[in-house]
């Protein structure tokens, strides 16, 4: 059974220094404003660049410090007001205090930081899309004190449960159910059982999974059912010692990408942001840009996002992913969707060679990370020789190690994007194309 945090009012840092005055000059990616003092990086939480503020310091290191915010003396003209309520405690939304348009540049300059050995001076070119409203998946957190309940996501730098009204950032269909669902399970015995709850909105329409820490009477399986269906919901129990829920096929999600059909677990990972989910695909394909006489490599397959938009226009794809349920989801894909040319692999990358994919003669390969990067593949990849490398990558640093190492091999970075998949956070998604150099 999984221990839970108990709820309550969330403690302020502790205070360790006298209330300073500090110049703001810079952003970290954590999208904390970075200020000097006597030759000492600070970093502020909720400052930004060009602001003169008042902080006090509540955690000191040798190379540098955390402060938290006391006071504004002059702020900066791109300040502005958060529109949700609940951001000064909750820890979703890092960067609702800065004007979309300056989130994105603070980004694009953080990154073009990380890449100038590999991409100094090069363009980085954009991708966005709307700013709210736009996650279609969100696990949420549940907890019951005293007949009190708490739903919502982690407090800012803690294991605490900040209850929220709403969540401004899910799709509009996820924030009706947020809104229900609260309701629902106010005063209701269930919630003390639920360990999280999993929100998902795709084309199949909405869905909630409850994974419960205790075991349930079926009687109160079956009005919980009855509620899903008068609102119009799938619902799906992971019940207590199962590592997944267990869902029949007939029961599977899928949503709608280049004109395909991608089924999946309701537990597997998608993009959580579906418009840019299709302009970051559409511009893969363009970018790499495959034809009849190539064959691609698709690392990090998933479920298919790439490959199969891929095999709609190569000669062949092969599809490389670790977990083997995906894999069997990313075959049963290809088939529905009637494409021959696309097979999939089970094979954990961070200890596979290039053997088994030496004989399929690669052209051109596409690489989909997590955030630790592909670094433990990457000279097993060389040796596939392939012509173009299309990186997709959701953590900078991660890229500009990988990049570098391809670039010392022979690589050239082509083009560069950012990619802003998750607005009114600090985190940053980028798409970069290597090509080898005769």
């Amino acid at each position: 059974m999984r221990k839970r945090t108990p709820h309550r009012r969330q403690s302020k840092p502790q205070e360790i220094g006298p209330v300073q005055r500090y110049y703001v000059d810079g952003l970290s990616h954590e999208a904390k404003g970075v200020a000097r003092l006597d030759g000492k990086v600070t970093f502020i939480d909720g400052a930004l660049p060009g602001e003169i503020v008042d902080a006090r310091v509540t955690k000191a290191g040798s190379r540098f410090d955390q402060a938290s915010l006391s006071q504004i003396i002059e702020p900066s003209i791109h300040r502005i007001t958060p529109p949700c309520p609940h951001y000064a405690q909750c820890g979703g939304c890092s960067f609702q205090h800065l004007s979309e348009a300056q989130q994105l540049a603070a980004k694009k300059l953080w990154l073009q930081g990380q890449l100038r050995k590999v991409a100094d001076g090069q363009s980085v070119s954009e991708l966005k899309d709307q700013g709210f409203a736009y996650r279609r998946r969100a696990r949420i957190a549940v907890y019951v004190k005293d007949g009190q309940l708490a739903l919502g996501f982690r407090a800012k730098a803690s294991k605490h449960i900040v209850s929220i009204e709403n969540c401004m950032v899910l799709t509009q269909g996820l924030q009706r159910i947020f809104s229900v669902l609260k309701t629902r399970l106010t005063n209701d015995s269930l919630a003390a059982a639920i360990g999280h709850i999993e929100l998902l909105e795709d084309t199949k329409g909405i869905a909630l999974l409850l994974r419960l820490t205790q075991s349930r009477s079926n009687e109160q399986k079956q009005s919980w059912q009855r509620w899903a269906t008068t609102q119009q919901v799938a619902l799906y129990w992971q019940l207590p010692g199962e590592n997944r829920a267990q869902v029949a096929e007939a029961d599977m999600r899928h949503y709608q990408l280049d004109g395909l059909t991608l089924a999946y677990h309701p537990q597997d990972f998608i993009q959580v942001n579906a418009p840019m989910n299709e302009l970051m695909v559409a511009q893969a394909m363009e970018w790499l840009a495959p034809t009849k006489q190539d064959v691609v490599l698709d690392l990090f397959c998933g479920v298919g996002n790439f490959s199969l938009p891929l095999a709609k226009r190569a000669k062949q794809v092969i599809g490389v992913e670790v977990q083997e349920s995906m894999v069997a989801a990313g075959r049963k894909n290809a088939e529905l969707n009637g494409l021959d040319n696309v097979s999939f692999i089970a094979a954990d990358l961070t200890k596979a060679d290039s053997t088994e994919l030496a004989k399929f003669g690669v052209t051109k390969v596409l690489l989909d990370p997590p955030r630790a990067g592909a670094f433990e593949f990457l000279d097993s990849l060389i040796k596939l020789k392939p012509l173009q490398i299309l990186y997709v990558s959701c953590d900078a640093a991660t890229l500009a190690r990988d990049a570098e190492y391809l670039v010392n091999k022979g690589f050239k970075v082509l083009r560069v994007t950012i990619m802003d998949m998750f607005p009114q956070t600090s985190h940053v998604e980028t798409m970069m194309l290597l090509e080898k150099l005769n």
